[in-house]
């Protein structure tokens, strides 16, 4: 928390480690809220220890949530973008209501979803971003859907009440995986096979999160 309280504003390279220069990026920013609000959130309902520090925490969590809203928020695009001031999309932002930073109800975070659904949807799964954009990325060439990015989707589809489009995207999820029930982090729908780095946790976590959410808290849900 000492290191965020003084890092926070500072740019960086994102959640994809892009390669194209340190940025503002959105989704970093509403990640540092997350620390500050579970922090306050572990000394008020956990008992954990903060000396002098949960007042500070406490308003260090509002001006970056002000911010986000305020420079995050492309009101033309009517969805949170990629960086501050961009017109680009970054499919991590679909984190934006499952972190809790709004609610799934906010206009902002629904007109965010379909934003990204128009823009970063390819047959049928989620691209991260689309790297000539804004020359985030400073690569040439084209990646594969990146999985998380699709199950985000699912969660997202489910508490805006598309229950039915969100179990269709987990089984169409469910179909990529290989003999072993494994799936990397991207899928090639070209070529119809898995790309990067394989087998990757981050794919079968949001695998998880999605069964929970579909589920609904029950145990009707059948990993087939």
């Amino acid at each position: 928390m000492k290191f965020l309280e003084s890092h926070w504003q500072e740019p960086d390279e994102g959640i994809w480690e892009v390669r194209g220069g340190r940025k503002h990026f959105t989704h970093s920013k509403m990640m540092a809220w997350l620390a500050f609000d579970r922090a306050v959130k572990l000394v008020e309902e956990c008992g954990c220890a903060a000396g002098q520090n949960l007042e500070r925490w406490k308003k260090i969590r509002d001006q970056i949530h002000a911010e986000v809203c305020e420079r995050g928020y492309n009101t033309s695009k009517k969805a949170f973008t990629q960086v501050y001031g961009s017109d680009a999309l970054d499919a991590s932002l679909l984190m934006m209501p499952l972190t809790g930073f709004l609610p799934v109800t906010d206009e902002r975070v629904r007109g965010t979803i379909e934003a990204i659904e128009l823009e970063l949807m390819q047959d049928g799964f989620v691209l991260r971003y689309r790297p000539r954009e804004e020359n985030v990325d400073g690569l040439p060439g084209r990646e594969g859907v990146f999985l998380p990015c699709s199950f985000w989707l699912v969660n997202c589809l489910h508490l805006i009440g598309r229950k039915k489009e969100a179990r269709e995207l987990f089984q169409r999820l469910l179909d990529l995986r290989n003999d072993l029930g494994l799936l990397a982090e991207e899928y090639d729908h070209r070529e119809k096979r898995q790309l990067g780095n394989f087998p990757q946790a981050f794919s079968h976590i949001a695998l998880l999160n999605a069964a929970l959410i579909l589920g609904d808290g029950q145990d009707d849900l059948a990993l087939k």
